[in-house]
């Protein structure tokens, strides 16, 4: 956070559940954040992060379905909705290594935040993103995001998706879970509820399903359904 920067400003995130279901079970994607983490340090987390300036200036070379953009701009600006699951596709590539690609034309000039995602010859895939959750940090935390989260399937990675090599160094102990298992690590409170929605839908697929909206006013929590 700069100097500049209120403290209990909030910022525009997107986070991404990754489900793979080539085993007996569908499992999960996560990692643990550092011990020096200004945000939520030694918990295990879904990769995400907030928007970069820079994902204005990419376009998807497969974007969401306008159903589902529909869907972000839900008492949200309508100007972020298509930029949000380009956040996650790039958060996904920078703390994993992985890549949700299609193919799609060069960029023009591939600003300095996706350079290594479009010199590995990729293109961004957001087309498989399914907005499942949105959660703004409650007051008082070092630092606030209004997140949004994005569920997607390994099956549109592109390459081995036990290949972390790429990663950066924000996540350790990157691993694929059980919903059991996710359950035992040290969670934060947010990780828990998305956990009981994707287990949700993971049990019942529905594409009408009401999105739960987790925020806080006066002191009190409450979750909407947008």
């Amino acid at each position: 956070m700069s100097a500049d920067t209120p403290k209990d400003a909030i910022r525009n995130a997107a986070t991404v559940i990754v489900v793979r279901r080539d085993g007996d079970h569908a499992r999960i994607l996560m990692g643990q954040r550092g011990k020096k983490a200004a945000f939520m340090p030694s918990k295990f987390v879904f990769p995400g992060g907030a928007v970069d300036p820079q994902d204005f200036e990419v376009t998807a070379a497969a974007p969401l379905t306008p159903v589902a953009l529909e869907k972000l701009s839900a008492r949200s600006d309508a100007a972020l909705a298509p930029v949000l699951p380009l956040t996650a596709v790039r958060e996904l590539w920078e703390e994993t290594g992985l890549a949700l690609s299609t193919d799609g034309p060069d960029a023009v000039a591939a600003p300095s935040e996706w350079t290594t995602f479009y010199t590995s010859g990729f293109r961004p895939n957001a087309s498989g993103l399914d907005f499942v959750f949105r959660a703004i940090t409650p007051p008082g935390r070092p630092r606030r995001f209004d997140a949004r989260f994005f569920m997607t399937d390994a099956a549109g990675i592109a390459g081995d998706p036990d290949d972390f090599s790429g990663a950066a160094d924000e996540l350790s102990h990157l691993s694929w879970l059980s919903i059991d298992e996710a359950r035992k690590l040290d969670l934060p409170f947010i990780t828990e509820v998305v956990l009981a929605e994707v287990e949700a839908r993971l049990a019942q697929p529905d594409p009408d399903r009401p999105i739960p909206f987790f925020y806080t006013q006066d002191g009190k929590s409450f979750i909407d359904r947008l």
